[in-house]
């Protein structure tokens, strides 16, 4: 949301119902001449928000993981400047957009000043983006710079995000409300290789997926008349579900977990309650995980009887199934997804 936006009393009253995280941004969302002002709010907010957890009003448990997006290096050195103690502590990190080779020792080294300054964590979350990734004559040696500018730092990176809208920019191209951004070639490839690079085994990094643009109102009735039908099936085949922009933000999202993607960037608060349902994993899922895990060697077939479980090729895709479960949470089956909606 733009960093000049007015949410504290929100926060206060907690009356963002489902929100986990927010982004504050000085970045896209705002004008550059509104810079000053955004900061002087933002620096409100975070002084605010401490006070009233100081006074015993609230618990850090209340309010969202607050993450500011920055502008640029240098307008998050000088904004780092600014912040205090106590802003820290109500503060989870920062998003570093347009994250390059060429810039981003500068973005990460202010990030770890920050940390010693101040004795807590603030983490990073760079955002790959831009024609140097975008361009396939220059990706593979941006992506190998990438990794190894941010291996020293991985302790303080809890997220790779990546630009979607950012790269279906550089070729003049935008999914439309029926298609994905997995129908789109150019970008398409960018994702498939920034996965390649970041998303190896278990121990690399977590990669979120691109935003969805769309969105459309909808009635708690239209979801309620829908509890039993097989989500995953309707939404492949392309059956209603709800309506073209939540059927085609879900559609998305099975794509995004099926190549590895875990959570959702999102520009509106209609999204929150589909896109975190949509990260729990089924019973059968986690069943098959667990069985993985727990087994030495071979092939076994699967409790359900329906498929098998090869032990060694299977573990790493188990482990991320654990860890997301753990996150998440287990549901009987995909009809639970949109009783998690409801919920």
């Amino acid at each position: 949301m733009p960093g000049t936006k007015q949410v504290a009393d929100k926060i206060l009253n907690r009356n963002m119902d489902g929100l986990t995280s927010m982004v504050m941004c000085f970045e896209d969302a705002i004008q550059e001449e509104d810079i000053q002002r955004a900061e002087e709010n933002v620096l409100q907010h975070l002084d605010l928000i401490h006070k009233t957890l100081d006074q015993g009003k609230l618990s850090i448990d209340d309010i969202p993981l607050i993450f500011l997006r920055v502008r640029n290096p240098e307008q998050f050195k000088q904004f780092s400047e600014k912040l205090t103690k106590a802003m820290a502590q109500v503060l989870s990190g920062f998003v570093f957009p347009k994250f390059y080779s060429d810039n981003a020792n500068a973005y990460l080294e202010c990030l770890k000043q920050l940390n010693d300054k101040f004795q807590t964590v603030l983490y990073g979350m760079p955002i790959l983006e831009g024609r140097a990734i975008a361009y396939l004559e220059t990706r593979k040696d941006e992506l190998y710079a990438l990794h190894q500018a941010l291996e020293p730092y991985k302790a303080l990176i809890l997220n790779i995000r990546v630009g979607g809208t950012d790269f279906s920019s550089i070729f003049g191209v935008r999914r439309d409300i029926n298609s994905s951004i997995y129908d789109i070639l150019t970008v398409r490839d960018c994702l498939s290789d920034i996965l390649n690079y970041f998303n190896r085994d278990t121990a690399d990094y977590t990669v979120s997926a691109p935003v969805w643009e769309y969105f459309l109102a909808y009635k708690q009735d239209n979801i309620e008349e829908l509890m039993d039908r097989a989500i995953h099936h309707s939404l492949l085949s392309r059956n209603a579900i709800i309506n073209e922009a939540v059927d085609g933000l879900l559609r998305e999202v099975l794509l995004d977990k099926a190549n590895g993607f875990v959570g959702k960037t999102i520009i509106h608060p209609s999204h929150i309650r589909f896109v975190n349902a949509m990260q729990a994993v089924t019973r059968e899922e986690y069943e098959d995980a667990m069985q993985v895990l727990e087994t030495k060697g071979g092939v076994i077939k699967s409790l359900k009887s329906n498929k098998m479980n090869e032990i060694n090729p299977h573990r790493n895709w188990a482990l991320k199934i654990e860890k997301r479960a753990r996150a998440y949470g287990v549901v009987e089956d995909e009809t639970s997804f949109l009783k998690l909606i409801l919920s």
